[in-house]
């Protein structure tokens, strides 16, 4: 029997609405809050269907706001097309159990385009055909069950809707449990001892200065292409060495920490990092070198390297940039978390952070160099990282004013940070923190660091009276004696450049 077309209400409009919001919730609670999450996927669809320069500036327009609006207007658009299938499922069937099965066919083949995931598809599916049946349930809880209580029609366009919403309150109570990730206490746990050696004697090198981070970050910044992390099981973890070399290799993480372990002061800095911003940040990394790792598969002298990331990042970028790098397991004396690559990710000496893949799960030596995922859509940060001194903390007491910050020019050092206050017409400099410890081996309960850290940051500060309005620029000078460009340029598309200038009110 044919149904009679009829216009939309309200009420129609708002369990498609909400039925679509029970397969998004439907797939949170089936895959949890992984890259098969119907929402990250759907996010990912959209930028990698934006044309890349358009992406690009995005990033460098709106920075930390650009994947959060990537993930609403991504959900927005999956929830309109979520509620015209539903629309869709209600408009070409009649009858409750018939409505909800095919909304479930629906709402399911959608998200397995999306996703490519079964278990994602089955969720949505699922999550939207309990909303849609409990729209269309005929209960009347303030009275006896009359005419519509037989089922053969629905119930008055309020109740739907409280019954379609309350269904979507519980799948979200289940959402919010599936997704709660257990408390390990790894972020808690004591460094072991040989570690929180090092960590104290880089406190001790660090300047107190209110608004800076000491010289190991408290908060490291993060920035990935997925909205959704990886998470990978480190038991059954993998990496392969492909490409151009001796004998193709998978090493398991207990195999690579086998081969020895080291630990490094490292930076990393932010292409897309404003001059003066706060997307550079030290640690103290425990890993592989990568050398051991290329001599294990006999790997000889190319050109380049792309590695993989689990997240479907790729990055390609000169060989010999690779070769004194560390595949670091171990973030400051714990486990490497999630949200910084874990369990395996590359620390490549004095290059943009984008060259870092992190969740690694390939290394490809190549012979001919091959575009990575952000030089597709305009970037060019896989250099060398730029000179910088950063100005972040300012006080001002009894007529003394106290400046100081970080400066970092990746493997080049720091030999000097200069600070003018009077808007650069002439120069002093400022006091620097002695340099971080070199790399230690893991496994000694004392280890001596050997030399210095080659590619970590340094504190600056500086002290002076003076009154009345006045601007403050500091330049860096790196271990070569190369000045830090004067020259100012945006982040996109190969780096931030220039000097920070403050005015300061004394």
């Amino acid at each position: 029997m044919n149904r009679r077309v009829r216009g939309l209400d309200a009420a129609e409009i708002g369990v498609a609405l909400l039925t679509a919001i029970g397969a998004v919730v439907g797939s949170l609670v089936a895959i949890g809050n992984t890259p098969g999450f119907v929402l990250p996927s759907t996010a990912a669809v959209v930028r990698d269907t934006l044309p890349g320069l358009l992406v690009a500036a995005g990033i460098g327009a709106l920075r930390d706001l650009a994947q959060p609006l990537l993930l609403l207007g991504s959900g927005v658009l999956l929830v309109l097309v979520y509620g015209a299938a539903a629309l869709a499922a209600g408009r070409v069937t009649e009858g409750a159990a018939l409505r909800a099965g095919v909304t479930v066919l629906l709402v399911g083949a959608l998200t397995a385009l999306l996703t490519g995931s079964a278990t994602s598809a089955f969720g949505a599916g699922l999550g939207a055909g309990v909303v849609a049946a409990a729209a269309s349930l005929s209960l009347d809880l303030s009275g006896p069950v009359g005419a519509s209580g037989t089922g053969t029609e629905d119930p008055p366009g309020r109740r739907r809707l409280l019954q379609a919403g309350a269904a979507v309150v519980a799948g979200v109570v289940l959402g919010v449990i599936r997704t709660r990730e257990p408390d390990t206490g790894d972020d808690r746990q004591p460094p072991d001892p040989a570690a929180a050696s090092l960590l104290s004697a880089a406190d001790d090198r660090s300047f107190s200065l209110p608004g800076a981070e000491p010289l190991v970050s408290e908060e490291f910044y993060t920035v990935d292409i997925a909205p959704t992390n990886p998470n990978i099981d480190p038991t059954s973890y993998q990496l392969a060495v492909t490409g151009e070399v001796g004998t193709e290799r998978t090493f398991t993480l207990e195999e690579l920490q086998e081969l020895g372990g080291e630990r490094r002061f490292v930076t990393l800095r932010c292409v897309s990092d404003k001059i003066n911003g706060t997307k550079a940040d030290t640690a103290l990394w425990d890993g592989v070198p990568v050398a051991a790792v290329l001599e294990a598969v006999d790997a000889p002298e190319t050109c380049c390297v792309t590695l993989h990331g689990d997240d479907d990042y790729f990055v390609s970028f000169p060989r010999e940039a690779l070769d004194p790098g560390l595949l670091a397991w171990g973030m400051n004396g714990r486990p490497l978390p999630r949200g910084h690559g874990a369990p395996l990710r590359t620390l490549v000496p004095g290059h943009w952070g984008e060259t870092n893949a992190k969740w690694l799960t390939e290394i490809e030596i190549r012979e001919e160099p091959e575009e990575g995922y952000w030089e597709q859509r305009g970037w060019e940060g896989t250099g060398e990282v730029n000179t910088v001194a950063k100005l972040h903390s300012t006080t001002i007491e009894d007529g003394v004013v106290r400046v100081g910050g970080h400066a970092y020019a990746g493997t080049r050092g720091i030999d000097a940070v200069e600070v003018s206050t009077d808007g650069g017409d002439s120069w002093t400099e400022a006091t620097l923190s002695d340099t971080l410890p070199g790399p230690t081996p893991i496994g000694e309960e004392e280890p001596e660091a050997t030399g210095e850290a080659a590619d970590a940051w340094r504190m600056w500060r500086h002290e002076y009276e003076q009154s009345g309005e006045h601007e403050v620029v500091v330049r860096a000078i790196d271990g070569t004696g190369e000045v830090q460009t004067e020259t100012e340029q945006d982040g996109f598309p190969s780096g931030a450049t220039g000097w920070v200038r403050k005015t300061v009110q004394a």
